[in-house]
């Protein structure tokens, strides 16, 4: 096992270069200027989140393929994902995660918009799409299609699965003594029903599950940071100075430089709001919308959501904790800080994170097993589903208790490598971004209804 964890770490030092980093962070900048800052339309998004789409195309709601979006993202990569970049990048790594959501809603989405400008439908009628469309039918690259698609089969075994049964196996085991062998196997079986219905069965569990969690999870937060009030505020200049300059040890934590603060904040920040990774448009491609500019809208809301708010709000909790009370925190691990800084709500603090980390992790594994199918539906053709289906179950029991550094580093090394096929159409496709929005946004078009997808 440490042979492997060595080998893996290498890979990721590689991956998670200063290349990956400029070109992931670049691509967010550069769409963000190309798009006229499109995160100002935000609140728009929100409100077209909520308002059904009458008269047009697709499978599932737009809030449905958002709720499926967001529950891929919200979840150990809010909580244990910030967590451990904390402990391995400082305080600024909080910093560089947000800074990653905000100007990653430009990206997401371009994405959203790629995936339903170039989606299809197949002989099923099921809508489906996604990068590796937008590769093949916008730039005729079916190799790098290809590559995509086989690097986030294995990526859905990482962060889509087993990250998130060890969480939820780890954290049942902590707060209510479970076995992980057994708490697997029932997240094992209830993964089973719901995926075996299909999308609609996974986006209908989502949209109730999704929010009502979300909610959850940020009135403890708050709940928190009201106990920690006094360092609330320092604990917002210490993220923003550790995100910008080499931090000695202070306030509880140990010392950190720009570099370490920026690799993994953006790693942690892309794995969890999954702006560039590419997988959140495979379910915005789904959706009943007029054009991709509604829908590509409506996605990028997940972001802000996810990283600006849900990131945000752990990472200040996590810090002001430490700030407040250095020697309880002494020699924690990566995975712990959140489960202790929870821990200080009286009674309940264990359970809430409990909770809402199980259910959040669920919902994540939901939403990343229907990534993989239509990545192996596209690969393989339809039949292989089933034998994806099996095979990411066996490995979602097996994920409960694996060795955490193992699972963590693999889920780094797919995301990174899953990300540059993604970004490569984003750059290149760029111009179709731009004119599609700015006829349907900027040109006031916004009900108007595209053309027919075309029939795979």
């Amino acid at each position: 096992m440490e042979t492997i964890s060595s080998i893996i770490q290498a890979c990721n030092d590689v991956v998670w270069g200063a290349p990956m980093l400029i070109m992931l962070f670049g691509t967010h900048l550069f769409l963000t200027i190309r798009l006229k800052f499109i995160q100002r339309h935000t609140f728009k998004a929100i409100k077209l989140s909520v308002t059904p789409d009458d008269g047009s195309t697709g499978d599932i709601s737009q809030f449905g393929a958002l709720a499926t979006a967001l529950a891929a993202t919200i979840g150990t990569g809010n909580i244990i994902g910030v967590s451990t970049a904390v402990a391995l990048g400082g305080p600024g790594a909080v910093m560089w995660c947000w800074l990653t959501g905000v100007f990653g809603i430009a990206t997401k989405y371009g994405e959203a918009l790629l995936a339903v400008k170039y989606r299809v439908k197949n002989s099923r009628g099921t809508m489906i799409g996604g990068p590796m469309y937008a590769i093949e039918r916008g730039l005729g690259w079916k190799w790098l299609a290809i590559l995509f698609c086989v690097i986030t089969i294995f990526a859905t075994f990482g962060a889509g699965c087993t990250v998130q049964s060890h969480a939820i196996a780890g954290v049942i085991e902590s707060t209510f003594h479970v076995d992980p062998v057994v708490s697997g196997f029932i997240i094992t079986v209830l993964t089973a029903f719901v995926i075996l219905g299909g999308v609609k069965s996974i986006a209908s569990v989502c949209e109730k599950l999704v929010p009502f969690m979300s909610l959850f999870y940020i009135v403890g937060c708050f709940a928190i940071l009201c106990m920690n009030h006094e360092f609330v505020v320092p604990a917002l200049v210490l993220i923003v100075k550790s995100a910008f300059s080499a931090q000695a040890a202070a306030g509880g934590f140990i010392g950190s430089t720009v570099m370490l603060a920026c690799r993994y904040g953006v790693a942690r920040g892309l794995f969890s709001n999954e702006s560039g990774l590419g997988t959140a448009p495979i379910a915005a491609a789904s959706a009943q919308t007029k054009n991709p500019v509604r829908q590509a809208l409506v996605s990028m809301t997940g972001t802000f959501w996810d990283t600006v708010v849900v990131c945000a709000m752990t990472g200040i909790v996590i810090v002001s904790s430490v700030m407040s009370a250095p020697e309880k925190f002494a020699g924690a691990g990566g995975d712990a800080l959140t489960q202790m800084a929870f821990a200080q709500l009286p009674y309940v603090g264990s359970y809430i994170l409990a909770i809402a980390l199980s259910v959040f992790a669920f919902t994540t594994i939901l939403g990343w097993s229907y990534y993989g199918e239509r990545c192996v539906e596209y690969v393989f053709g339809y039949s292989g589903t089933m034998v994806y289906r099996i095979a990411f179950l066996v490995i979602l029991f097996v994920g409960s208790f694996t060795s955490l550094d193992i699972v963590w580093g693999f889920a780094d090394l797919m995301n990174g490598l899953m990300a540059f096929p993604n970004l490569v159409s984003l750059l290149l496709l760029s111009g179709v971004i731009v004119k599609e929005t700015k006829h349907y946004l900027w040109d006031n078009n916004l009900d108007e209804v595209a053309e027919e997808e075309s029939v795979k």
